[in-house]
């Protein structure tokens, strides 16, 4: 008898041992085989390019940074952004956005929004509170509370942006030489809000000030561009998108249906954003949309945020992005081309943040001019998020 107790003592022992470093390394191991950065040497960077990369005001609309398990204010071996890479390479704002749900098997063509849920895992993987592992409202508030905490803990060196005077006041601090670097909060997926029209107060009190309709799969509001149906805004859809122009919030297509993303042009005057993708007539994948339709994104005053990864551009490398880039602003116009990394987002990327200066490089070896390169590095942005804050 006392050997079969000792027996599950030992047994016991064991699984304690088991569950603690599953809950230690287990997530660390998953983000450094999903968010993984190309070995590469050094980029060269001209004096002169640097000297103008020194002077830009750098915005990318898309990282999923906080859905990991890292301290965002100090520098990582693994993922792609945290706050002293951000610094080095004089990135002045980001958006973090609140991944909730993805499903198993994520792939660009089609899936199912009753597939195992990626996040409830990697919620209970990293012990995130109780209420994240069902809901998925509770999971986009937690990761802004993560993001408000380390803004608190930066000693100023960085700030989370809810308002158009907030925005003028840390650029303005910017310029007058402080060390002030910016994040603004995005939900991906308007799933987050669970299907009820009320809990838009507490995604708003959170500071969510960019709101994307889809991600991977088809939600409430109507179909995803990866999903299985293809049908426009559902009646709810068509609530949220009228209370986002209402609130004075940014709407985000990317991760939408065509059908989706033209029901929303025609129902709004206000500029959106597609904020991580490619040009479809220059890298042709689903994830892209067709030519004509972001056109018709750029009337709408909007913006295109080029993605940094290989399956949007064709080729992740600085002069890859930069002739995405260029194939954006030769379809869209210098005023409706800007970033979209989707670092962090479980995508291979070959620079972060603190490789910048090598895609003001490679856009000036692309013959544009210094003023065209300040609108894409963070211009056109800027513009934007100027006209959506309400205050």
């Amino acid at each position: 008898m006392r050997a079969i107790k000792l027996s599950f003592l030992w047994l016991g022992q064991f699984v304690a041992i088991a569950l603690a470093a599953f809950f230690a390394l287990g997530p660390s191991i998953v983000e450094q085989q999903q968010n993984t950065l190309t070995e590469h040497e050094p980029y060269e960077v001209s004096d002169e390019a640097q000297a103008l990369h020194s002077q830009l005001i750098i915005a990318d609309w898309h990282a999923d940074t906080m859905l990991w398990k890292r301290d965002f204010l100090k520098r990582s071996s693994r993922g792609h952004v945290d706050l002293p890479r951000m610094q080095e390479g004089n990135q002045a704002i980001q958006v973090f956005a609140a991944v909730t749900k993805t499903p198993a098997g994520l792939n660009y063509e089609e899936n199912s929004a009753e597939a195992f849920d990626n996040i409830t895992a990697l919620a209970v993987g990293q012990l995130w509170p109780i209420r994240t592992w069902g809901s998925l409202l509770e999971r986009a508030i937690y990761q802004a509370e993560k993001l408000h905490r380390f803004a608190m803990k930066s000693d100023g060196q960085f700030r989370v942006i809810t308002s158009k005077s907030e925005l003028e006041a840390a650029l303005e601090d910017r310029a007058g030489g402080a060390n002030v670097t910016m994040g603004l909060l995005s939900v991906e997926g308007a799933h987050a809000l669970e299907g009820d029209l009320a809990n838009f107060e507490r995604i708003d009190s959170a500071g969510f000030r960019i709101i994307g309709l889809h991600h991977f799969f088809d939600n409430e509001l109507g179909s995803s561009l990866h999903g299985e149906g293809e049908v426009g805004l559902t009646d709810f859809g068509r609530q949220v998108v009228a209370e986002i122009e209402r609130r004075g919030i940014v709407l985000d297509l990317a991760h939408s249906s065509p059908r989706v993303a033209n029901d929303v042009l025609q129902m709004t005057d206000m500029p959106v954003v597609v904020s991580h993708t490619g040009i479809f007539s220059h890298c042709q994948t689903k994830r892209n949309f067709p030519d004509q339709l972001m056109k018709e994104v750029a009337k709408s005053g909007g913006v295109v945020g080029i993605g940094f990864w290989a399956k949007v551009t064709c080729d992740d490398s600085p002069e890859g992005i930069a002739g995405a880039i260029r194939a954006a602003v030769d379809l869209l116009g210098e005023d409706h081309v800007s970033l979209g990394s989707d670092w962090d987002g479980t995508v291979q990327v070959a620079m972060d943040p603190s490789e910048l200066s090598a895609l003001t490089q490679a856009l000036v070896e692309a013959s544009f001019t210094d003023e065209q390169i300040g609108k894409i590095m963070g211009g056109n942005f800027l513009r934007v998020v100027r006209e959506r804050l309400t205050h």
